[in-house]
């Protein structure tokens, strides 16, 4: 090969050794993983918590029959408004008229007795006083036999009236009871308000509910000016509710509006249901707590047991650090140095794990423990950890559980970012 030649192949041999370094080198670059970034802004935060219910009227009175009779009667329906005292249903009052007819006769016999036990009495009474007086007179006159008699027959007489007083008490309490009866089959609304169900219908027989509520149930008056909505809080909420809270509340019926409310009960013991407990006393169930929110502008046509969605407003922050939820994760952190430590048979080393976010710089992505506070919809605040304008691994979900520390990292394209979102 002549001199010339092997120049050109040095030459060409270099070139090459660039080119196959240039390609390397670009390929390194490549080889970051797509993530999309963002940078740590201020944003204003709102932290709350979501729980559905039913509406529920602030008060309610359940009308119950007290009484066993069939319904001759019914003189409203359901949805009719009715005033306080206003008359609703009729039970049969046929045996209670006669019960109070019996009552009354059996008054009138002991006020009789009662008249002829004192009149008797009086008479014993003035027959005891003649002897006295003869007796002090002539003692030859009246023995002392019939001193003692004449007082036996007073005190006797005496005793008669005072029973016969005791029998008219009776009777007249007799009368009050058959008369309570009676006014019991007259039934009128206890308070104002609508009739929101209704569960008789005229001709049944109308029983108290001595063992069960809903069988004396007759129907239910309910106050509709001030409406509530009653909601059931997971334990791991509850803790963060304050009373008067603002609530916005989502009614299904009205899938357009919004209504406003505020916290106005937060209950004290967990909601109890059938089974919530085994034989044990223990329990793998999900503890709720029962949640009263009471609306400021509740639809005029609104009704009992409407679902309803309620978004309690827990915190707010203006113009605070942030980051966006997806982009906070969990490592774990380095175990410490277990040198010249005695081995310990029983237990084992546990990692810690830390909340944080991955930072780039320079297209590395390192993992930094950060500390958040409230979280809003999309962004949690940022306490400690990072400042205002770093950049951050913000997404896909997927990319961030398997980026690793220091790992080289590079802008997702928008279309793959985009669809891996979606799946994330």
């Amino acid at each position: 090969m002549s001199k010339r030649n092997k120049v050109l192949a040095g030459i060409g041999g270099v070139v090459l050794i660039g080119v196959l370094v240039m390609v390397s080198a670009s390929a390194r670059r490549d080889r970051g993983v797509e993530v999309r970034f963002e940078k740590v802004g201020r944003r204003d935060l709102v932290a709350a918590v979501t729980a559905s219910g039913k509406i529920q009227p602030k008060k309610k009175v359940d009308v119950s029959a007290d009484i066993t009779g069939r319904i001759t009667r019914l003189a409203v329906r359901e949805g009719d408004y009715v005033q306080r005292g206003q008359f609703l249903l009729q039970i049969d009052p046929t045996i209670f008229e006669s019960n109070l007819q019996r009552a009354r006769a059996l008054l009138a016999s002991a006020e009789a007795s009662a008249v002829q036990a004192k009149a008797n009495r009086d008479q014993s009474d003035r027959a005891l006083r003649r002897t006295k007086e003869l007796r002090e007179q002539n003692p030859n006159l009246v023995s002392q036999e019939q001193l003692e008699q004449g007082l036996t027959a007073f005190e006797v007489a005496e005793a008669l009236a005072n029973s016969a007083q005791h029998q008219v008490d009776q009777a007249r309490a007799g009368v009050q009871e058959a008369r309570d009866q009676l006014g019991k089959t007259h039934i009128v609304a206890p308070m104002s308000g609508r009739v929101t169900r209704l569960a008789v219908e005229e001709g049944e027989v109308a029983v108290p509910g001595l063992y069960s509520r809903e069988t004396g149930l007759l129907l239910t008056i309910s106050d509709l000016s001030v409406i509530q909505v009653m909601v059931q809080v997971d334990e791991t909420d509850v803790v963060r509710l304050h009373l008067a809270d603002s609530v916005e509340v989502s009614i299904d019926a009205f899938p357009d509006t919004t209504f406003l409310g505020r916290v106005t009960k937060i209950s004290d013991s967990a909601i109890l249901t059938a089974g919530s407990a085994s034989l044990t006393g223990q329990s793998d169930r999900a503890v709720d707590y029962e949640v009263e929110i009471t609306l400021g502008n509740p639809p005029a046509d609104v009704r009992p047991d409407l679902s309803a969605t309620a978004r309690i407003v827990t915190d707010t922050r203006k113009q605070g650090l942030s980051i966006p939820i997806i982009a906070l994760t969990v490592r774990e952190n380095t175990p410490l140095s277990t040198e010249n430590r005695p081995a310990d048979t029983t237990t084992t080393s546990k990692k810690k794990e830390a909340e944080g976010v991955f930072v780039v710089n320079n297209g590395v992505a390192s993992f930094r423990p950060v500390k958040v506070g409230i979280a809003g919809d999309e962004y949690f605040e940022v306490v400690e950890g990072l400042k205002e304008g770093e950049t951050i691994v913000a997404g896909p979900y997927q990319a961030i559980r398997d980026l690793k520390d220091n790992t080289h990292v590079k802008a997702a394209r928008q279309g793959s970012d985009t669809a891996r979102a979606r799946a994330s």
